[in-house]
């Protein structure tokens, strides 16, 4: 029973001790001296971690000093750890605020809302919760312009590319028509060239002398051959040598008539 009654002299003496502590501190972010409170409260909530005085006046300190993360913990904690609504509405309204300044308007509506569900009365939370909505509101209007103005350009964006690549599709296929006409006029120019090659040939063929001519122009020359005698031509020839023979053996009987002495007849 005296340990009991030591331990509780203890606990006050420790609770009385943190407070002291939390007043201190109070001192001091009254004077704006924002490190040394921090320290101060620290303190206090080394002994008492769950004091929801030193935990929210510490979050007032980190508010003041724009350290918005730390000053949103320790307002979440001091909701966590309050035995009545009036403490939940102070941290709620205070972590309302942090949000406010970090522009995150969903959250500061939700919280704010939160706020008033532990105390309706209060017009600063009431009114902030009001800016906090018409905020979000403009925010969302603004997200949705942004948004259709972003779809608008990607539109855009997309048929100056369909455009774009229409015209490259058109123009590689004038490509490859003048290539199809430039390679049917080549070929229709080599077609005329081997033409005109393979008729070139068969002029020089034909000025060229045969392998038969060759050999002739090659040989020795031989006597001419005798034209063909027409038959009237032949016929005179016929008749030239029956005449002329005839002659002659006119001529040899008259010589043999001349050489025969005439019986009866004596010449002196």
């Amino acid at each position: 029973m005296v340990l009991c009654l030591f331990t509780l002299v203890q606990i006050n003496a420790q609770e009385s001790e943190v407070t002291n502590q939390i007043y201190e501190g109070n001192q001091l972010a009254d004077a704006e001296v924002f490190d040394e409170a921090e320290m101060v409260y620290r303190e206090a909530l080394s002994k008492s971690p769950e004091r929801t005085e030193a935990l929210y006046n510490l979050g007032n300190t980190h508010f003041n000093e724009q350290d918005y993360e730390e000053a949103k913990q320790r307002y979440f904690q001091t909701q966590k750890f309050a035995e009545n609504k009036s403490s939940k509405h102070h941290a709620l309204h205070n972590m309302g605020n942090v949000f406010m300044k970090q522009k995150d308007y969903a959250k500061a509506v939700e919280t704010y809302k939160n706020a008033l569900r532990n105390n309706p009365q209060d017009e600063e939370t009431r009114y902030n919760y009001a800016l906090a909505k018409e905020l979000l509101e403009k925010e969302q209007q603004n997200q949705d312009q942004n948004q259709d103005q972003e779809d608008e350009q990607d539109q855009q964006d997309q048929d100056n590319q369909d455009d774009q690549e229409n015209k490259d599709q058109d123009k590689d296929g004038d490509k490859d028509q003048d290539s199809g006409e430039n390679k049917d006029d080549n070929e229709s120019d080599q077609g005329e060239d081997e033409e005109d090659k393979k008729d070139e040939g068969d002029q020089e063929k034909d000025n060229q002398p045969s392998e038969g001519d060759n050999e002739k122009q090659n040989q020795s020359p031989q006597q001419p051959k005798q034209s063909e005698l027409s038959p009237e031509q032949v016929r005179s020839l016929l008749e030239a040598m029956n005449n002329q023979e005839k002659e002659v053996q006119d001529k040899v009987n008259a010589e043999k008539v001349q050489g025969v002495p005439v019986r009866g007849r004596k010449d002196w």
